[in-house]
Parts: structure tokens; sequence; C-alpha cells
């Protein structure tokens, strides 16, 4: 069984082969039971945290598990709020084929399927793109949009301004044009792209703000008390999922639902229904689309994969 490291996992999933590793899983589809999500309990509220485990397996071919344990009050700990382990099997044989960083895996794969998604939903000459969020996953983020988009601005907006401003500096001297956006509306209003990788349990994007053509992705929420968006994204928005779970688990999905600004009935598709063909995705220049993802197994597997064959393969050549 091979052990991949942090830099190893990163190393093969450059996010050009993962974004499309990821749309030929949605079109072969996966079998993917409902995680498992238990409350873990700290020494006080803000040491609380959740572990959740999700497995995945494509019949005749590779299985895996990851656990992820997700403790918020990390931050003031300067530690990462996510922790993760992804085991890869052989599922014709059940024999353990390799460990790989499952915060890797998790957080290549989360802005992956965002730019995938994307493909679809964001406008063709879309330019300007606007992450809210300034963590691990946020700072992905541009890397895996320019692979799909001709992304020429880059604004940064993070609840803790000096998160931002660093995340603005790496960006530059990447050569990406970025800035950090003091005012969150603004940086909102200007945006052909606004995508939101946060742990926030109160809305930060209102939908008042978003321009006509806007595409509003929200990939940090994952639980019934995690919000980054308000009711009026909803109401305004054509609103994709990237699994039918999101809309047992997303709290940006919930609460619309138990106001009434939106339901279940107007899901315009899933990720895997843009990836088959079965919706067209964004179908005018003034449409505002929005796309909710909670994260699922199958792109775990996927990306554990891919990694795992780059790995082996490389192994070979030397």
């Amino acid at each position: 069984m091979q052990i991949i490291d942090h830099a190893l996992t990163a190393q093969y999933l450059p996010f050009d082969a993962l974004i499309n590793s990821l749309e030929q899983m949605f079109i072969g589809g996966c079998e993917v039971p409902l995680r498992h999500n238990h409350a873990i309990k700290g020494t006080t509220a803000a040491e609380d945290g959740i572990l959740l485990l999700m497995p995945a397996w494509q019949v005749g071919q590779r299985m895996g598990v990851k656990t992820v344990s997700v403790f918020p009050g990390n931050q003031a700990k300067g530690l990462p709020g996510l922790h993760s382990v992804f085991i890869l099997y052989d599922a014709t044989t059940g024999q353990p084929l390799s460990v790989l960083d499952g915060d890797v895996i998790t957080s290549h794969r989360t802005v992956a399927a965002s730019a995938l998604a994307a493909r679809w939903l964001s406008r063709p000459d879309a330019k300007k793109l606007m992450v809210v969020g300034a963590g691990r996953v946020a700072s992905l983020l541009p890397d895996a949009y320019r692979c799909v988009r001709d992304i020429e601005t880059v604004q940064v907006w993070d609840i803790r301004p000096e998160a931002a401003i660093a995340m603005v500096e790496r960006l530059r001297a990447q050569g990406i044009d970025a800035h950090h956006a003091v005012d969150l509306e603004q940086g909102v209003r200007a945006a052909d792209i606004v995508t939101c990788a946060t742990l926030s349990t109160a809305p930060l994007v209102q939908g008042a703000w978003l321009q006509p053509g806007a595409h509003l992705d929200l990939i940090g929420g994952f639980t019934p008390t995690m919000r980054e968006s308000d009711d009026e994204c909803f109401r305004r928005g054509t609103v994709f999922v990237d699994t039918s779970e999101a809309l047992m688990k997303a709290g940006d999905i919930l609460d619309p639902i138990a106001s009434g600004a939106w339901a279940p009935t107007q899901l315009a598709g899933t990720l895997e229904d843009l990836c088959r063909s079965k919706h067209p995705g964004r179908t005018s220049a003034d449409e505002i689309t929005v796309y909710k993802a909670v994260g699922t197994a199958l792109e775990d597997v996927a990306a554990a994969s891919l990694a795992y064959d780059a790995f082996m393969a490389q192994g070979a050549a030397a």
C-alpha cells in the first residue's frame, strides 16, 4: 500500500486534469451512500467538532472512504478547521492501494468541481472573479477558475483582512492581478463570478448585490447551520446543486425553503445533469446562476484515483 503525502498528493492533482476527471466520473456514475455525520462535543462550545465518514465506489474499479474532522474553533488556535485522510481500495478485491492526504483531496476536488460547474453556469466572457474567504480552499479557487475562464482580475474578501491581504500577495507573486476587497458589497457588485469558501453561519453575500449575468458559487457551508448567502440570492437565481444531498444538508438551501423564498421544485439541475448534457446550464447573458455544493465522495474517488495513477506511473517511469 502506497503512502502519498501532502506534497505528492497536490503534485499529482493539477486542476486541468482534475476538472476533466471529475467530469468523467459524473458521466460514468458512482455509488455514493449518504455520508455519516457525527457531532463531537468539545470541553467548550468553541471546541465542538464534526466527524464525517464518506464512502464511495465504482463497481469493478475503485472504492474509497474519507474521514474528515471539522473543528471551526481551530482558527483561534492558528490551525486548519479541517483534517482528513483518504484510503483508496481496489473495488474488485478490497485490497488497499493507497493512503492519501485527505485535506489535499478535499480542497482540490472541491474547487475543481466549482470550476467544472462554472463551465456551464458562468458567462463565457466572465473575467472578474470575487473570492469570499481566504482559507486553504479559497486560496485555490483562482487557479481552478483560470482553467475554465479567462480571469483577468481577482478580488479577495475575508472577515480577517490580514488573511485576505496575505492571499492577495500570494496571488500577485504568481503573476495574478489580485486586490483586497475592503468592502464586500462593492466587490460582489463588480464581479462576474462570486465564489464563497467560508465556514460562515450567517449570510455574507446579499442577493440584491448580484448583477445581471453574475454566477454565485457557494462551496463553504455543508451543514444546516452554515450559510454564505441570503434568501434573495435564491429568489433571483437559477439554482443548481452538486448532488441532491445538498437539499438535505445545506443551510443555504434549507433556510430559503423554510422561509418560502425557494422550493425544491425550482431546482434546475445537478452537476451530473450538466455533465451528462441533461441541462444546458446558463440560458441567457443576463441570467443569475447559483451553484450550491456540499461535496460528494464521488469527487474524492475521482481525485484519489487520478493522484494514485499518476504516482504509480511516475514510479514506473523512474
